[in-house]
């Protein structure tokens, strides 16, 4: 039973043994016994695509449904998605949708923070990773969940949280006893579909945490720890884009760019065309400019007062000067941008006026896109 009391400063807080037995079993199990199994048995081709399957489904219920739904609440969806990520969110044994979202939630209100950032990655890779879910390190609340009084409103949270643990079995067990049975191979099923996802689902969680708050770039900001990396993106559903996150949380969106690895937004995406979600929250384009620059700004100024440069002082002024400019051409063309928006959509304003619109519009936005290379041109030297 956890405590409620915090624990005593120089004390050592408790091993959750519960914890580590589940981490060290699964582990030892999906990376011994899989091994062992295929080299004298192999797996036909239904478990390994029921596998990679179940797999993305762990995933894909953990980054759209715990964080980006529930956590951010970055969009809405109905009843019947949300009971799909509950019965995934189990499936993935990461706790439940509420206390997830609670400790994820206190994470972005202090990242960084040793001492209130649950899995703050200044404690270190094993600690941000896996180590602060293997002792006592928040049980002064482990139960207190003002922070998500929101998703206490939520009849599939709160049926989840109740039955989370009977749901956790029924998952993990029945549904690779199922399939093994279906498919005549329930051995290599529950190795596979049951142990050897897990390990996965959990590990590639684990790393949001950790790898994409130590490896990479901050084109966003640099108040945190928080990194975009397009091979984390990878292994992680597309949370890589960890700056972006956390420089914009209530986006629904961690890639921004078409060619970015982010298929958590597809699968977002592809439900609000089909009617299934709803309410897309996205941080507005010029926002988002405003981050890019302001950072690049930051990272030429700092690059320069390192340096020993006789004309330092007259770099800098040019490099603010070129800024500001920047920051004039970005506000008239964002303006125009919006208006000449607002007039395709506006079947009242006659087509001349349109046109005339659409002319200014393209010309200020060349003088803008020019204006940005310039600016690239300028800090790429330093930033």
């Amino acid at each position: 039973m956890h405590s409620d009391l915090k624990p005593a400063v120089n004390s050592k807080p408790k091993i959750i043994w519960l914890n580590v037995l589940v981490f060290s079993i699964t582990f030892l199990i999906a990376f011994i016994g899989v091994p062992v199994y295929s080299y004298f048995y192999d797996f036909d081709a239904a478990t390994i695509i029921a596998f990679v399957i179940a797999t993305g489904y762990c995933g894909m219920s953990i980054t759209a449904g715990y964080h980006r739904l529930w956590s951010h609440r970055s969009y809405e969806t109905n009843a019947v998605i949300r009971f799909f990520y509950a019965i995934g969110g189990a499936f993935a044994i990461q706790n439940s949708a509420l206390h997830w979202s609670s400790d994820h939630r206190i994470h972005h209100k202090h990242v960084d923070d040793n001492d209130h950032d649950p899995y703050s990655a200044k404690k270190g890779f094993w600690y941000s990773h896996i180590g602060w879910m293997l002792r006592e390190y928040q049980a002064h609340r482990y139960h207190d969940y003002k922070n998500v009084k929101d998703l206490q409103r939520d009849p599939i949270v709160m049926w989840q949280h109740k039955h989370y643990l009977p749901l956790v079995l029924l998952t993990n067990f029945g549904i690779p006893i199922v399939f093994g049975l279906i498919n005549g191979n329930v051995l290599g099923s529950l190795l596979l579909i049951g142990f050897m996802r897990l390990v996965i689902s959990h590990h590639v969680t684990f790393f949001i945490n950790s790898l994409a708050h130590m490896w990479g770039s901050q084109p966003y900001s640099d108040k945190n720890t928080a990194k975009d990396n397009p091979i984390v993106a990878l292994l992680t559903y597309g949370e890589g884009y960890h700056n972006f996150h956390h420089a914009f949380q209530y986006d629904y969106r961690n890639a921004i760019k078409w060619w970015q690895f982010d298929p958590t937004k597809w699968w977002i995406k592809s439900l609000s065309l089909v009617g299934l979600a709803r309410n897309l929250k996205k941080i507005p384009e010029e926002k988002i400019a405003r981050s890019i620059a302001q950072q690049q700004l930051s990272k030429a100024q700092g690059k320069l007062h390192s340096l020993s440069l006789p004309n330092k002082d007259e770099l800098l002024e040019r490099i603010e000067k070129e800024y500001e400019e920047l920051q004039v051409k970005m506000n008239e063309f964002y303006r125009l941008k919006k208006q000449w928006l607002e007039a395709t959509k506006d079947n009242l304003i006659e087509s001349v006026e349109k046109s005339q619109l659409s002319k200014q519009y393209h010309e200020l936005k060349e003088s803008f896109v020019a204006q940005q290379q310039s600016w690239r041109v300028l800090i790429g030297q330093y930033a």
